[in-house]
């Protein structure tokens, strides 16, 4: 089976002899773990949601912020 390399899309076999899949190289393997650590990438988190829905909820329809 191939799949895209996330980083530069190029076609990678996926296979218990690709040593960096699902990346094609160290290279790409490396500049997604910097996006990472840049925060580039995130995973949202309950936390952030619930936030975002009380943030929602103090706003009245006209967009005026209720506290």
């Amino acid at each position: 089976m191939e799949v895209k390399c996330p980083t530069c899309e190029k076609m990678v076999v996926w296979s218990k002899e690709s040593e960096f899949k699902p990346f094609c190289s160290q290279r790409c393997r490396l500049i997604d773990l910097g996006q990472w650590a840049a925060e580039e990438h995130r995973i949202p988190c309950a936390q952030q949601e619930n936030a975002l829905e009380l943030e929602e909820l103090a706003t009245d329809e006209s967009g005026e912020n209720l506290h």
